[in-house]
């Protein structure tokens, strides 16, 4: 119960920063980042796979709520989810079919080094799918390009330094 009262109070506020604060940043013009992604990424991996889908897609219907972005960040936030089993997997090994111990991917539970792989990747996803839906067009691909990249990076920076200053407890308890 308790543990689902902090993923509860967890998503709450990453959502409230990323409508009032982070949706307002715009690094060099196009780097915004999207913080709320942490609250994904930190689900059990042990819930239902609908659950896990229902939750991307209701944080991404937030989102789009208060970005106008009409539908964009549903789909993504969605298709992360459906994809963060197998890059879970990906990143554990190909012969491994549960998740062991890896129901937190936090600093003191998981290396830096996977950490933060599995975030780029799954941040990556999230902006190819996200800016691309939201252009729709190639005609200025080297811009869009640039944008994906700069989201992505200035992102997982954000997610990571969020990460290590608030779960920095959970790597002194082990």
């Amino acid at each position: 119960m308790n543990n689902i009262i902090s993923n509860v109070l967890r998503f709450l506020v990453l959502l409230i920063v990323q409508i009032v604060i982070c949706q307002h940043v715009c690094l060099f013009g196009y780097m915004t980042p999207a913080l709320f992604l942490l609250a994904l990424f930190l689900l059990p991996l042990e819930l239902p796979l609908s659950l896990q889908y229902f939750i991307g897609f209701a944080t991404g219907f937030v989102v789009d709520a208060f970005a106008h972005t009409l539908g964009v960040s549903s789909f993504s936030c969605t298709l992360i989810m459906f994809l963060r089993p197998f890059i879970v997997r990906f990143l554990n090994g190909s012969n491994i079919n549960r998740f062991e111990n890896i129901d937190r991917p936090v600093p003191g539970v998981k290396d830096f080094r996977w950490i933060l792989l599995y975030t780029f990747i799954l941040t990556a996803i999230y902006q190819i799918v996200s800016v691309l839906l939201g252009t729709m067009t190639f005609k200025n691909f080297g811009h869009t390009l640039m944008v994906i990249l700069g989201n992505t990076v200035f992102t997982v920076f954000v997610i990571l330094c969020v990460e290590y200053v608030f779960y920095n407890k959970v790597r002194n308890e082990s």
